[in-house]
C-alpha cells in the first residue's frame, strides 16, 4: 500500500515507517519538524535502504497538506502529527486544542475529498482518565480526561466514530497506547525531543549523557507500592509492529475499532530508572519534585483485544527498552 504517514520523522513515526517499509509498503512522510529533526530521513535510509518521500507540511496548512494529496494517490492514512506533552497542555490548552483539533480536522477534510477511507490514528490511554479500574479495557469507553492532550485524542476519537458513522465505507483503527519508550536496535532511531523532555525516559537520556543534573521524579506519594507513578511501557519498535498490523486490518475490514497497545504491566518511575541504571551501568541521581498537574497514578493496558482482532503481542521488555535507549543515547552524544 501507499500510505501517508503524519508525524513520521517524529519518535514512534520514524520507528513505524521504518516497520512499514520492511514489510513493503510505500511511506511518504508529512511532518513540519516541530519536535524532529531532519537527518532523521537519512537514517530511514541507513536502516531500510530506501529513502522516503518527505514533505515539510504543517497539518494546519490546509492548501499544503492537500497539496501532497494531489501529488500522491494513497491507499491509507498513519496520523501521528500532533502536540504530545501532559503539562505543556495544562499550561497552554488553546495551543493544544488548535493543532490537535483544528490540524485533524485538515486531514480528515481532505481525505474525505481524495476518497481515502482508511486510517489508523495515534491515541492515547489518556482517553481513559482516572475514571476506571486498571487494567484499562477498550470496552470502557471514553473517560473524564484529566489534561487538554488526552481530551484531544478523547475528541479525534469522536469525530473518527462519528465519520464512521456517516460513511460505512471507512475503515478506521483507533490505537490506544500506553507509554512508548527505547528505540531501533540500530541505535538510529530514538526519542530526541527539541528542548526540555516532557517524557521520562528521554529526560533519564539527558541526565545520563550530562545534559541535565537529576532526573525531577513527579510525586512519590501515590497509592502505589514505590509512590511514583506507575506506566506500562511499551517497546517503540513493538509498537511500530502493531501499526503495520493496524494498517493492513484496516485495508481488509470496515468500521471503527479502538485497541490498546501496551504490554498489560505497569513499571513505577523508579523501577524504570533502575532498570536504565542497569543498562548504563551507573547510578543516576534524582529528586522527588510535587506532583504533576493531569497526571494520574497507576495506567497498564488489557491487551486480549490487540491479539484477537491483530495478532499483536509485545515482544522486549523494560531491560530491552532501557538498552535500547541508551545505545541511542551513546549514539546522540
Amino acid at each position: 500500500m501507499r500510505i501517508l504517514v503524519t508525524g513520521g520523522t517524529g519518535f514512534i513515526g520514524s520507528n513505524t515507517c521504518v516497520e512499514l517499509m520492511k514489510n513493503g509498503h510505500e511511506v511518504i512522510i508529512v511532518d513540519n519538524l516541530y519536535n524532529s529533526k531532519i537527518d532523521v530521513l537519512e537514517k530511514i535510509e541507513n536502516i531500510t535502504g530506501q529513502m522516503p518521500r518527505f514533505y515539510q507540511t504543517d497539518i494546519l496548512d490546509h492548501d499544503g497538506l492537500e497539496s501532497v494529496f494531489k501529488i500522491h494517490s494513497f491507499d491509507a492514512v498513519i496520523h501521528f502529527a500532533g502536540y504530545k506533552a501532559v503539562g505543556e497542555s495544562v499550561e497552554k490548552p488553546l495551543l493544544y486544542y488548535r493543532n490537535n483539533i483544528a490540524g485533524s480536522i485538515n486531514l480528515y477534510e481532505i481525505m474525505h475529498k481524495y476518497q481515502v477511507k482508511k486510517l489508523v490514528f495515534s491515541s492515547s490511554a489518556t482517553v481513559y482518565g482516572d475514571d476506571f479500574e486498571v487494567p484499562f479495557k477498550e470496552e470502557y469507553g471514553l473517560g473524564t480526561t484529566t489534561n487538554p492532550y488526552g481530551t484531544t485524542k478523547k475528541m479525534n476519537e469522536m469525530i473518527i466514530s462519528d465519520m464512521g458513522y456517516a460513511d460505512p465505507e471507512i475503515s478506521s483503527v483507533i490505537l490506544r497506547y500506553f507509554n512508548p519508550i527505547g528505540a531501533d536496535e540500530t541505535g538510529l532511531l530514538g526519542e530526541h525531543p527539541n528542548g526540555i523532555p516532557n517524557n521520562l525516559v528521554p529526560y533519564i537520556a539527558q541526565v545520563v549523557s550530562g545534559q541535565r543534573d537529576y532526573l525531577r521524579v513527579w510525586g512519590d506519594d501515590y497509592d502505589t507500592p514505590d509512590g511514583t507513578g506507575v506506566r506500562d511501557y511499551i517497546h517503540v519498535v513493538d509498537l511500530a509492529r502493531a501499526h503495520v498490523k493496524a494498517i493492513e486490518y484496516a485495508a481488509e475490514h470496515i468500521g471503527t475499532e479502538v485497541i490498546n497497545i501496551g504490554t498489560g504491566k505497569g513499571y513505577s518511575v523508579l523501577e524504570v530508572l533502575h532498570a536504565y541504571e542497569k543498562a548504563c551501568g551507573k547510578e543516576i541521581p534524582y529528586k522527588i519534585m510535587d506532583r504533576r498537574p493531569g497526571d494520574i497514578a497507576v495506567c497498564y493496558a488489557d491487551t486480549k483485544k490487540a491479539k484477537e482482532l491483530l495478532g499483536f503481542e509485545a515482544e522486549y521488555d523494560i531491560d530491552k527498552m532501557c538498552q535500547d535507549s541508551y545505545r541511542f543515547t551513546q549514539n546522540s552524544i
